[in-house]
Protein backbone atom coordinates (compact mmCIF):
# COMPACT_ATOMS: atom_id res chain seq x y z
CA UNK A 1 0.00 0.00 0.00
CA UNK A 2 1.11 3.76 -1.28
CA UNK A 3 -0.13 6.69 1.39
CA UNK A 4 0.20 10.04 -0.72
CA UNK A 5 -0.72 13.31 1.08
CA UNK A 6 -2.65 14.96 -1.53
CA UNK A 7 -2.23 19.23 -1.46
CA UNK A 8 -4.71 21.36 -0.80
CA UNK A 9 -5.76 25.31 1.07
CA UNK A 10 -6.99 26.47 4.01
CA UNK A 11 -10.37 27.81 2.15
CA UNK A 12 -13.74 27.07 2.95
CA UNK A 13 -14.81 25.88 -0.56
CA UNK A 14 -12.13 24.07 -3.39
CA UNK A 15 -12.58 22.23 -6.50
CA UNK A 16 -9.45 20.46 -7.89
CA UNK A 17 -8.56 17.62 -10.03
CA UNK A 18 -5.70 14.83 -9.46
CA UNK A 19 -4.90 11.58 -10.61
CA UNK A 20 -4.89 8.95 -7.97
CA UNK A 21 -4.22 5.39 -8.87
CA UNK A 22 -4.03 5.88 -12.60
CA UNK A 23 -7.99 7.19 -12.02
CA UNK A 24 -9.03 11.19 -13.08
CA UNK A 25 -10.67 12.50 -10.13
CA UNK A 26 -12.18 15.65 -9.23
CA UNK A 27 -12.68 16.44 -5.69
CA UNK A 28 -14.40 19.20 -3.79
CA UNK A 29 -14.25 20.18 -0.53
CA UNK A 30 -16.64 22.83 1.12
CA UNK A 31 -17.39 24.02 4.90
CA UNK A 32 -21.15 24.18 5.88
CA UNK A 33 -21.93 24.78 9.72
CA UNK A 34 -22.46 21.34 10.30
CA UNK A 35 -18.60 20.54 8.83
CA UNK A 36 -16.71 20.00 6.15
CA UNK A 37 -17.99 17.88 3.03
CA UNK A 38 -16.40 16.37 0.56
CA UNK A 39 -17.43 15.35 -3.29
CA UNK A 40 -16.03 12.82 -5.38
CA UNK A 41 -16.33 12.77 -9.27
CA UNK A 42 -14.57 9.83 -11.08
CA UNK A 43 -13.83 9.82 -14.99
CA UNK A 44 -16.64 12.50 -14.96
CA UNK A 45 -19.42 10.11 -12.89
CA UNK A 46 -20.79 11.64 -9.94
CA UNK A 47 -19.77 8.76 -7.14
CA UNK A 48 -19.90 10.20 -3.66
CA UNK A 49 -21.72 13.60 -3.00
CA UNK A 50 -21.89 15.59 0.44
CA UNK A 51 -19.69 12.96 2.51
CA UNK A 52 -19.03 14.49 5.83
CA UNK A 53 -15.54 14.05 6.55
CA UNK A 54 -14.79 12.65 9.63
CA UNK A 55 -10.76 12.35 11.12
CA UNK A 56 -9.48 8.74 9.85
CA UNK A 57 -12.90 7.71 8.12
CA UNK A 58 -12.60 6.46 4.43
CA UNK A 59 -14.65 8.57 2.17
CA UNK A 60 -15.36 6.25 -0.27
CA UNK A 61 -17.13 3.73 2.24
CA UNK A 62 -18.74 1.37 -1.01
CA UNK A 63 -16.45 -0.39 -3.33
CA UNK A 64 -18.82 -0.84 -5.72
CA UNK A 65 -18.35 2.58 -6.78
CA UNK A 66 -15.46 1.69 -8.62
CA UNK A 67 -13.21 3.72 -6.68
CA UNK A 68 -9.58 2.29 -6.41
CA UNK A 69 -7.88 2.91 -3.11
CA UNK A 70 -9.28 5.24 0.01
CA UNK A 71 -9.50 8.78 0.75
CA UNK A 72 -9.52 9.72 4.52
CA UNK A 73 -8.37 13.07 6.86
CA UNK A 74 -6.12 12.66 9.13
CA UNK A 75 -5.37 14.85 12.34
CA UNK A 76 -1.79 15.73 12.85
CA UNK A 77 -2.28 17.20 16.19
CA UNK A 78 -4.99 15.16 17.46
CA UNK A 79 -8.54 13.57 16.84
CA UNK A 80 -10.99 16.33 15.47
CA UNK A 81 -12.85 16.53 12.21
CA UNK A 82 -11.82 18.40 10.10
CA UNK A 83 -12.33 21.88 9.17
CA UNK A 84 -11.35 24.44 6.48
CA UNK A 85 -9.15 26.47 8.85
CA UNK A 86 -6.71 23.34 8.99
CA UNK A 87 -6.52 21.95 5.52
CA UNK A 88 -3.09 21.37 4.46
CA UNK A 89 -1.41 21.94 7.80
CA UNK A 90 -3.42 20.28 10.28
CA UNK A 91 -5.48 18.33 8.55
CA UNK A 92 -4.06 16.25 5.75
CA UNK A 93 -6.17 14.82 3.25
CA UNK A 94 -4.36 11.32 2.61
CA UNK A 95 -4.97 8.63 -0.20
CA UNK A 96 -4.23 5.21 0.27
CA UNK A 97 -3.84 2.88 -3.10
Amino acid sequence: MTIQTIPISAIAAQTFTIQLGNQNCEISLYQKSTGLYFDLILNNVPIVQTMLCLNLVGLVREQYLGFIGQLAFFDTQGTNDPEYTGLGTRYLLVYAS
